[in-house]
């Protein structure tokens, strides 16, 4: 069987899969923020728990927030800071007595969606998480595309394609530039859209959710807010497109809910895609908030075992 763990910053997740992709076990506990130590007892405690339940030893991989330089070997880029600098796949082949993976958690939900989930068939699979922050993985036939670097698919961190005046330079991003995709696309940058549009309305804690459910409900700012958002969703997927040419884009985190992006942005995209015609598919994920930690266990192929 194949093991899986999305290790996030408020909660580690665990999940067993049977050779077909059947959920065999799953459970899910906080997250000891900020103690590097209590995080590798919790994630082998959640292993030998599950392993325990099921009578059988399985592979493991971790889904994380960050990714494992090439460079040093010590993780990079992680939101869970106490992760950064850590040799994070070594120190948990120590406690488990296995190899163990590690990815990034949007390539970990790019492989599920690739997999078995909304893009399955497809050669080339570009996994969009839309949320607090905004990520995505690439998946090769079946393969994740970690990239020299290892930051293949952070394309939250481009500057907004083809912008206009109104968007230019755009709001300081965490990473030190500004305009990024992810100041916009964001939660918050739908916030900030909708905002700009009903300054009033906007305030008081609004969330993306909200905006949307105004949308749904007939109010015109809202329905604008979405439309401007939809719009330079376009354009940022159009110049992926244009980049990798993947067969399907699958949406994920809190804001792929917004069911109007399905038929806005597709209609959208064609302006900017430099073919005649555009098959790419833009599709809703299957797996749901299970995307990262199937992902996770999809780390070890069939052909492959740890255990």
């Amino acid at each position: 069987m194949r093991i899986g763990i999305d290790l996030g910053g408020t909660k580690i997740e665990i999940m067993a899969l049977a050779p077909d992709g059947a959920m065999l076990a799953r459970r899910r506990i906080d997250a000891p923020r900020g103690d590097y130590g209590a995080t590798l007892d919790a994630v082998a405690g959640l292993v030998g728990d599950v392993e325990h339940e099921l009578g059988a030893a399985g592979s493991v991989g971790v889904g994380i927030p960050g990714t494992i330089s090439p460079a040093s070997g010590l993780i990079k880029n992680a939101n869970s800071t106490w992760l950064i600098g850590q040799p994070l796949d070594r120190d948990l082949e120590s406690r488990l007595g296995r190899p163990v993976r590690l990815a990034n958690d949007a390539n970990c939900f790019a492989l599920s969606e690739a997999i078995d989930g909304a893009g399955a068939g497809d050669r080339a699979v570009f996994g969009v998480i839309l949320g607090t922050g905004v990520g995505a993985g690439i998946v090769i036939d079946g393969n994740i595309l970690a990239g020299a670097n290892a930051i293949a698919g952070e394309w939250g961190h481009n500057p907004l394609p083809w912008p206009g005046g109104d968007e230019l330079p755009g709001a300081p991003c965490y990473c030190g530039l500004s305009g990024c995709i992810e100041t916009f696309l964001s939660g918050a940058g739908l916030v900030r859209a909708y905002g700009a549009l009903a300054p009033g309305a906007a305030a008081g804690g609004m969330a993306a959710k909200d905006i949307a459910k105004l949308a749904g409900d007939g109010d015109e700012a809202a329905a604008r807010g979405i439309e401007i958002y939809a719009n330079r969703l376009a354009r940022a997927l159009a110049h992926v497109i244009n980049i990798l040419d993947p067969g399907a884009i699958v949406l994920g985190g809190g804001l792929s809910n917004i069911g109007q992006l399905y038929r806005l942005v597709p209609e959208l995209w064609r302006q900017w895609v430099f073919s005649d015609r555009v098959e790419t598919r833009l599709v809703a994920n299957a797996h749901g908030d299970s995307g990262g930690v199937r992902g996770a266990a999809w780390l070890w192929p069939e052909t492959e075992t740890a255990a």
